[in-house]
């Protein structure tokens, strides 16, 4: 069966660079608007608060933000649901240089909490069913580690991290090679990592074909219930059936979830967790 690795840490120095550079696309040449106001002899208290109920993350970077001149707390840990109106954490410490790093926090944070948020509700449908919830390589450049990471904390499972990771035979690469057999065939004799190899399927006929030659697992593209519970009693007749992976794709939105967990997939995959998403509403405000 096939599993990929799991995002469940942020590296830490990843995570630095990361933020340094945010913060550097945001502040080039300084605050000019902060600069004009405050001094570096003033000092304030800001509260992070959550406007809507949310799973939060952010336990791996708020504190880069803030040196340790800054008296820091936040009041949640990842994967834990803040209620509407409650208090995430606070900040004391220079107005200036809070101010100069509220947009940047506030929209990793909100985008973050979002996606764990939106995970949460995919997966609580699917996993009473043994039915796991995937991302996709739908990321926002530049913040797939946090995304992908994210996806982890509200409960979901990652798929590939990037190209490197694993092979996924799509329909352009199976056009390019002539056929599905032609493709697979090729996979498996460049393959000498054995990384798991998944094919992206539309037909019955494909996945007879996929099976003479054999692969690790499906990617049952945009298929309606029937269809895939067909595919599935297909695949799992099959010696050692069992062991492939089914994965279903395409048009399968957190409105219509329901129709599918119960037609003996392995995983659900969607775009939406990360490419979509709404963001969380959490502001900061001084005291």
């Amino acid at each position: 069966m096939i599993e990929y690795q799991q995002t469940v840490r942020l590296p830490v120095y990843y995570t630095k660079y990361k933020i340094a550079e945010y913060l550097l696309e945001d502040i080039p040449d300084g605050d000019k608007t902060t600069e004009a106001i405050f001094t570096e002899k003033d000092s304030i208290t800001a509260v992070i608060q959550a406007e809507e109920e949310i799973v939060f993350v952010g336990n791996q970077i708020f504190n880069y933000f803030f040196d340790d001149t800054f008296k820091t707390g936040l009041y949640f840990t990842d994967g834990q649901i803040v209620k509407k109106d409650e208090i995430i954490g606070l900040i004391s410490g220079r107005p200036d240089l809070i101010l100069s790093r509220e947009r940047v926090l506030l929209n990793i944070l909100q985008r973050l909490c979002g996606i764990a948020t939106l995970t949460k509700k995919y997966v609580d449908i699917a996993k009473p069913y043994g039915v796991k919830i995937l991302d996709t390589r739908k990321t926002t450049p530049g913040l797939r580690l946090f995304e992908k990471y994210a996806v982890v904390v509200g409960g979901g499972y990652n798929h590939r991290m990037d190209l490197s990771s694993g092979i996924l035979i799509k329909d352009n690469h199976i056009k390019a090679a002539g056929s599905i057999r032609e493709a697979i065939k090729k996979v498996k004799e460049y393959n000498k990592e054995k990384l798991p190899v998944e094919i992206e399927v539309e037909t019955i006929e494909e996945i007879i074909e996929a099976l003479s030659v054999g692969v690790d697992g499906f990617l049952l593209d945009n298929m309606n219930r029937d269809k895939i519970i067909e595919c599935v009693e297909l695949v799992r007749r099959e010696k050692d059936g069992d062991d492939i992976f089914l994965e279903a794709s395409g048009g399968i939105t957190l409105d219509n979830l329901k129709e599918y967990v119960d037609t003996g997939i392995n995983a659900i995959s969607s775009g939406e967790l990360t490419h979509s998403v709404k963001s969380s509403e959490i502001h900061i405000e001084f005291l």
